[in-house]
């Protein structure tokens, strides 16, 4: 089976990254989650290790290697990049080439030739705001492949595009990928 990075962003929508991190181990795929303080507000980095039998990252200066290139193993043994959820600043900052933690880090060194996926979860209002649609576009460009969002009900109670697909939906595309 492959080896599947997940990033995770601070969304409101981060229980299903769980959903979809779990699906992937139970499907037999090695499955390392990296979450950004943002994510650690709402979900834990212990549940992601307990749903992948992996240790989940959350922060670039307590790393697994000694050497502390946690961004660069990780980027280079994995065969696919997921993305799940993925906010407007996180989207942004991965358009930018910005990294101020390790999920940008991991976005940066992660090889353009593999497969790099990204679930979008917003507002539907920050979502349709011209500087996110042009940070889309630029990842679109630059390979990304889009999973959503659909429209529907969001967290914050309002209905339109941003919502983030299902976990199925995650998990198709996924195989999809690989």
């Amino acid at each position: 089976m492959s080896k599947i990075l997940v990033g995770v962003s601070g969304s409101a929508a981060c229980f299903k990254a769980v959903a979809v991190c779990s699906t992937l181990a139970q499907e037999g795929h090695e499955v390392t989650a990296v979450l950004t303080e943002a994510a650690t507000g709402l979900v834990t980095p212990l549940q992601f290790a307990c749903v992948t039998g992996n240790p989940a990252l959350d922060h670039e200066w307590e790393p697994l290697d000694p050497a502390g290139m946690d961004h660069i193993a990780f980027a280079r043994s994995a065969d696919l990049f997921l993305v799940v959820p993925a906010t407007a600043d996180r989207m942004g900052l991965i358009a930018q080439g910005l990294a101020p933690d390790l999920l940008g880090s991991l976005a940066l060194a992660f090889e353009v030739t593999k497969p790099r996926l990204i679930v979008p979860a917003m507002n539907p209002e920050m979502w349709a705001n011209p500087a996110v649609q042009r940070n889309a576009q630029t990842l679109k460009q630059d390979g990304w492949i889009f999973v959503g969002p659909v429209s529907g009900p969001t967290a914050c109670g309002e209905e339109g595009f941003g919502r983030m697909v299902e976990s199925a939906d995650v998990l198709i595309a996924v195989q999809r990928a690989l």
